[in-house]
Parts: C-alpha cells; structure tokens; sequence
C-alpha cells in the first residue's frame, strides 16, 4: 500500500492556499477532485504539467490522514490518487521548492531519488 502522496504546486497555487489554509488549484476544482501522484509518478507529472511554470513546489502527504482517497485510471491507464474532499496545507509533512533542469523541468529532490 502506498503510504506517501505528492502534490505539485506553481508558485501562484501555493501561495494561493496560504491565506485559507486549503490547497485548490484551477485544474482541481474543475475536475471536482485534489490531483496527487506518488513519488513513481511525482517526477513525470512535473515534467508534463509544471515545465517552465516558474517555481514549482512538492507537498508531501500520508495518504491515510487524508480522508476520501480514491486510486484512479489517469495517465496511460496508471492509478493515480485522486482526494475526494480538502487537501490542508497543514497536513503536509515535507515541502520543497524544487529545482529546475536546463530545459525547464522541475526536479525531484535529491533526498526522494533512489
């Protein structure tokens, strides 16, 4: 069972889920769900939603604190968490501004690679 999901933040969403306390991006609330990935899926999510976006940041999260977690068909068939409910900024239990390659993809943290 996977015991650690990811959010993907630009600067802008996170900044946006300050003052709240509640982590909604656009994309989100349209879709009526919280996208997540796990750590397998965090770097490719990266690389196709978040290049050359500008700062990015990764939120990690204990799937079992976080309530309505439901596991998805998304990208190529690959289940992917999706939360059915708030996503608090609180709960996170690591956070990283991430770096970015030459060609503008953000980069998982060195301390998250095998």
């Amino acid at each position: 069972m996977i015991e650690l999901v990811y959010k993907l933040l630009t600067e802008a969403d996170a900044r946006a889920a300050e003052a709240p306390g509640v982590i909604l991006t656009a994309l989100d609330g349209a879709d009526g769900f919280v996208h997540l990935s796990t750590l397998e899926q965090a770097g490719e999510t990266a690389r196709l939603h978040f290049s050359n976006k500008g700062s990015v940041e990764l939120l990690e999260f204990a799937a079992a604190t976080l309530g309505d977690l439901r596991w998805e068909p998304s990208r190529n068939g690959a289940l992917f968490p999706h939360l059915y409910g708030p996503l608090r900024l609180a709960g996170a239990t690591r956070r990283w501004t991430l770096e970015v390659s030459p060609d503008g993809a953000p980069v998982l943290p060195p301390d998250l690679l095998p």
